[in-house]
């Protein structure tokens, strides 16, 4: 089973070029790191039975309500009508349909040729040779898994002119809890690393989980990409750029905050900031989710 991002022929020059750039080992899945509750490798759900037939909701145990991608495998439910994402589960090794079963997206791996560049302002980025249309899935941000403690550790290491590259996804399941996942591609990731903050972003972050409840934190097209164009997700995790009352006092708290040069006429003026993972090493109890 297709289970991994592999390096078809076209991005083996990309994968040189990020390789090379910060001597930064590569890897295109998620790596178990400190403090982690999961070994991101690990196969703990279970496959379904769809041997003969395709996989359908109802029929298929790994598409609880709807299918998640069309006909073009294109993410469903991803226009300015939805209002938070649903989740997304694919089939999985232990899975009897084929490869080439219309629910397994992500795990196929790179499908469009990026290529790292230098920006103006903004250090290395990532852009499309490839027109995406919207829905389609462009890459993911994977790197060590880490523990709510590991992670305030290497943020109270780092100096104000230091890269974060550490994500904080949080997600808000049926009976009021949420669900944590932390990210950092510092020392070991793929060409997610590379991707920029836009208060108007073209890309979108879901959480989808394929062979285990740690999930793989894949990027859609939120719209149309042309050629040419630069990648960019928002940092802060919002769906589809929504702020609420909370975002907009959030833009301005008093903290050191770093800039941001996307450009975009909503530009926010400063980098999103997740001040919970600043805190003592104290878990706190709060809803936000994003990248500082």
């Amino acid at each position: 089973m297709a289970a991994s991002e592999e390096e078809p022929e076209a991005l083996t020059e990309l994968l040189d070029v990020a390789r090379r750039l910060e001597n930064l080992p590569y890897t295109p899945d998620h790596v178990a790191g400190p403090g982690g509750d999961t070994d991101p490798t690990l196969i703990t759900f279970p496959g379904c039975v769809c041997l003969k037939t395709p996989c359908l909701p109802g029929t298929c145990s790994c598409l609880r309500r709807e299918k998640n991608y069309d006909d073009n495998l294109c993410l469903r439910h991803i226009g300015s009508e939805a209002k938070c994402a649903e989740p997304v589960f694919e089939c999985n090794v232990l899975c009897q349909c084929s490869d080439h079963c219309r629910n397994r997206v992500v795990q196929r791996g790179l499908q469009f040729r990026l290529q790292v560049f230098k920006t103006d302002r903004k250090g290395w980025g990532l852009r499309t040779l490839d027109f995406i249309p919207k829905g389609r899935f462009v890459c993911e941000y994977a790197g060590e898994v880490l523990g709510f403690s590991e992670v305030q550790r290497r943020i109270q290491l780092q100096t104000i002119h230091d890269s974060n590259y550490i994500i904080a996804v949080r997600e808000h399941v049926y009976n009021g809890q949420v669900m944590e996942t932390f990210v950092d591609p510092t020392s070991i990731g793929n060409i997610g690393r590379f991707l920029n903050h836009s208060c108007e972003p073209n890309l979108l972050m879901i959480p989808v989980r394929i062979n285990s409840m740690v999930p793989k934190l894949a990027l859609f097209a939120a719209k149309d990409i042309l050629p040419e164009e630069e990648l960019s997700y928002d940092y802060s995790g919002r769906f589809l750029n929504l702020l609420d009352s909370e975002d907009k006092e959030r833009l301005d708290n008093g903290k050191l905050r770093k800039p941001c040069y996307c450009g975009a006429e909503s530009c926010a003026a400063f980098l999103p900031y997740d001040s919970s993972l600043y805190c003592p090493l104290e878990k706190p109890n709060t809803s936000e989710e994003g990248r500082v």
